[in-house]
């Protein structure tokens, strides 16, 4: 159970609320205006905002005290944040060491980008490290997967067929994920239950 209690975070003047309970496995989409605090709710989990006030536990465990590299989360920045000095497989083997390169390739070419593995960052589009950020984060050990508009950048094909990537992924190792997105298809096609922050 991930459990969020009258967690308090002030960014920019402002001090947000949220109060929450997410069952082990289950899958929630975040929506709502922009500047309500999404982004800065997962950013939080994740390790890297620090809140105010109140208490974030997984399975019981206090989370707030962890640092961001010893909590049970996998996160998917808006950014990627990939290695750019590191080709593609080289970026996906340091993220996901305990992961066979066969693996990598064989789920690399159910994104459709099995044949970028030995580019460079920066000779990939937006879309196309859209899913090699998709593969670090989902095949990571962690239980609990945040993911911050993730299917932003493909075309309608492309997302539906990363999605459906991702709730297998999701459902076959009994992950909880947190979706943070405008696109009411993403709710429909991934989510069990879709909560509306408001500001």
């Amino acid at each position: 159970m991930l459990k969020i209690k009258s967690l308090k975070i002030r960014r920019d003047h402002k001090l947000l609320n949220y109060d929450m309970t997410i069952a082990v496995g289950e899958r929630v989409t975040l929506q709502g205006e922009s500047g309500v605090g999404k982004t800065t709710l997962l950013l939080c989990l994740a390790g890297f905002v620090e809140a105010e006030a109140g208490a974030v536990s997984f399975n019981g465990e206090s989370l707030l005290t962890l640092p961001a590299d010893c909590r049970p989360v996998a996160m998917l920045f808006q950014e990627h944040n990939l290695f750019e000095h590191l080709t593609v497989i080289r970026n996906l083997t340091l993220a996901l060491q305990a992961v066979s390169e066969r693996v990598i390739h064989a789920e690399a070419a159910r994104l459709g980008v099995a044949g970028l593995l030995k580019k460079m960052p920066a000779q990939l589009s937006g879309g196309q490290r859209q899913r090699i950020a998709l593969l670090r984060t989902l095949l990571r050990p962690e239980p609990v997967v945040l993911l911050d508009e993730p299917f932003a950048e493909l075309d309608a094909k492309t997302r539906e067929l990363a999605a459906d990537w991702v709730q297998e992924k999701v459902e076959e190792k009994g992950k909880t994920l947190l979706l943070v997105t405008h696109q009411d298809e993403d709710v429909v096609r991934l989510s069990q239950r879709n909560i509306i922050i408001r500001g």
